[in-house]
């Protein structure tokens, strides 16, 4: 029952990426510029992807899924924090929060095993090619994406629902612009030792996607670099090159956050999560299309089929 009462009545203050006003009104203008970029960069790699025919193969297939994840992974965030800055108000749902939550971690790790996945591609393509459409057939890229949301949406309920069962006391205050795991342990005035155990587990486990990157490029340079022609070379690296930006970009971001005492969590640490939330699924599009002829000229006969119609 006190639980059922908590959750009924419990709110909580998001306090924002900075304590200063000014600051937080260059983000609101910051986000406000960003969000539709990710949004319609993210959509427009999707609708290129599927009207052309070209493109029907496994690494633009696992790329078209990214950026469905980047939609709905921005979305889960920036505009809560929009509307709490237009209305005045900061205030959050415990049901609301948990739910954020949820949506959060569960979208963050599907990320990293679709990353993961297209690491194993481009191993597959350079280091296998006569074996390249056997081992990626369709069945096997579709079972690797359903495969990626089961596990990401199994290590992510247990921390939910165990940050779920805690009790809130005297403090209510957010120090991010979003609920995260980190910030509501803090605030906690139950026993938490177990909870920061398995969040360390789960920031493990989610981590499994980048060392199977790992042995996937170091299985891929050694092949790149017997390549007599140059030209393959150049080709190969321009495809990994890609890849890899994207990957630094999103576990840079990811240690940022998560690797450091939960004790030393503040304000600050939100100016980090700005690039984890907002940035990379920006930039994802532009890394993925300015570098690939392939995509640009999918892009450019989707233009070009809109404006004649």
């Amino acid at each position: 029952m006190r639980e059922e009462n908590q959750s009924s009545t419990l709110n909580f203050i998001l306090l924002g990426i900075t304590s200063q006003q000014k600051q937080e009104d260059v983000f609101l203008i910051f986000f406000l510029f960003i969000y539709p970029i990710t949004l319609i960069g993210n959509l427009l790699i999707i609708l290129a992807i599927r009207s052309d025919v070209r493109l029907h193969n496994p690494m633009y297939f696992f790329l078209a899924n990214l950026s469905f994840v980047d939609i709905f992974f921005s979305s889960v965030t920036i505009p809560k924090m929009l509307a709490n800055h237009l209305l005045g108000s900061k205030a959050i749902t415990f049901g609301g929060c948990i739910t954020q939550m949820y949506f959060m971690v569960a979208l963050g790790n599907t990320d990293s095993y679709i990353l993961a996945a297209m690491a194993y591609d481009h191993a597959v393509a350079i280091s296998r090619p006569l074996h390249y459409t056997t081992i990626m057939s369709p069945k096997f890229c579709i079972l690797f994406v359903v495969g990626s949301w089961v596990i990401a949406n199994a290590n992510t309920l247990p921390h939910i629902l165990l940050t779920a069962s805690l009790s809130f006391c005297g403090n209510q205050e957010v120090a991010n612009f979003y609920c995260d795991i980190s910030s509501l342990l803090k605030l906690s005035c139950s026993d938490i030792h177990f909870n920061v155990k398995m969040m360390y587990l789960g920031v493990g486990i989610f981590c499994v996607p980048l060392i199977c990157i790992i042995i996937s490029y170091i299985r891929v340079f050694p092949t790149v670099l017997r390549v007599p022609s140059t030209k393959g070379v150049l080709k190969a690296f321009s495809t990994c090159g890609s890849h890899l930006t994207v990957v630094s970009l999103y576990y840079g971001t990811v240690m940022g956050m998560y690797f450091h005492p939960l004790t030393s969590h503040s304000l600050k640490d939100a100016v980090i999560t700005v690039m984890y939330v907002a940035v990379t699924p920006m930039l994802n599009p532009f890394i993925y299309s300015l570098r690939n002829r392939d995509m640009k000229t999918a892009l450019g006969k989707l233009f070009s089929k809109r404006i004649s119609s």
